[in-house]
């Protein structure tokens, strides 16, 4: 007899709004807990030391995930000038210290070097692994060991504020694994300065953005008043640009025991228009609840992830 999973089948996406000096698991935990959710995690770790956006997958979400690791992120940084620091942020030990105070002239002057696709060093404190161990664990043992350079993408990076001579504000658009603290690092060394990351917030992952965002405290409170519903966003949210097909309860009951449904001429036409080139990867609905992620080939939708919602 099969062992029944601890908690309540619960799925969907949560938009957090994580706080300062909260690690990504550490949430994922309490979210799990104010729900009584069999199954929970993230899509991408988020530092303590940054707030903003944290998307929680529940349940059934779990299997959207890595639909959601490539979605393109956007930032708001603030630098300090003055202290270089092991970690790259405000919580490293300072490794160097520099007079140095860039204007936002000179900054804004320096910008475009960092926009496009780029060659970027992860920070030595960062979660990518070094022969099986993480970065992070061997930087705060003393290991000496050196990160590969790799092409990221950054869309857009500008100046959003300037409050004083020892600080300057950045907002970023990015592609996946581009890391903020290495954009400082590099951007401190072209202008000649020291700096490091002073405050972070990521502000959207994919089309989780602050506009659909619940703090922690206030996702426990609706927890307490047994509101929690009003704050779950549906397993699809991940798979924003993924086509969607309606599909009817036979074919939706056939989808779900694993076997291919048959598409007519006009839906595959219909859904060639809609797909990137080289993805053939559909959702399929059924009564508004995703049934399964598909693979469209020779005029079939063959099931790849089936979906147990009810």
């Amino acid at each position: 007899m099969a062992r029944r999973k601890k908690g309540d089948a619960i799925s969907g996406w949560i938009c957090l709004d994580k706080p300062y000096d909260l690690t990504s698991t550490t949430a994922v935990s309490r979210v799990r807990r104010a729900f009584n959710a069999q199954k929970a995690g993230h899509a991408g770790t988020l530092d303590p030391l940054a707030t903003g956006i944290l998307p929680l997958a529940l349940g059934e979400a779990t299997k959207t995930v890595p639909f959601l690791m490539d979605a393109d992120k956007a930032y708001r940084f603030m630098i300090q000038w003055g202290r270089s620091t092991t970690t790259l942020d405000r919580e490293g030990e300072t490794t160097e210290a520099s007079d140095v105070r860039p204007t936002r002239e000179a900054v804004e002057a320096a910008l475009p070097a960092f926009i496009g696709e780029i060659d970027q060093v992860p920070p030595n404190y960062s979660a990518i692994k070094v022969d099986g161990e993480r970065a992070y664990d061997l930087a705060r043992e003393g290991v000496e060991f050196e990160l590969k350079t790799r092409k990221v993408t950054v869309h857009t990076l500008r100046v959003s504020a300037a409050p004083d001579a020892d600080h300057i504000e950045l907002e970023m658009e990015c592609g996946k694994g581009t890391y903020v603290r290495a954009v400082v690092r590099d951007l401190a060394a072209a202008l000649g300065a020291c700096g490091h990351v002073d405050q972070l917030r990521r502000t959207r992952v994919g089309r989780f953005s602050e506009d659909s965002a619940i703090g922690l405290e206030t996702l426990e409170n609706l927890s307490y008043e047994a509101r929690l519903s009003e704050a779950l966003l549906p397993v699809e949210t991940a798979l924003d640009d993924i086509p969607a097909l309606a599909v009817t309860d036979e074919d939706a009951f056939r989808l779900a025991q694993g076997r291919a449904i048959v598409l007519l001429p006009r839906q595959v036409e219909s859904l060639k228009t809609e797909l990137t080139p080289g993805d053939r990867t559909v959702s399929a609905m059924s009564g508004g609840k995703l049934v399964a992620l598909c693979e469209m080939r020779a005029g079939k939708l063959n099931p790849v992830r089936v979906f147990q919602l009810t």
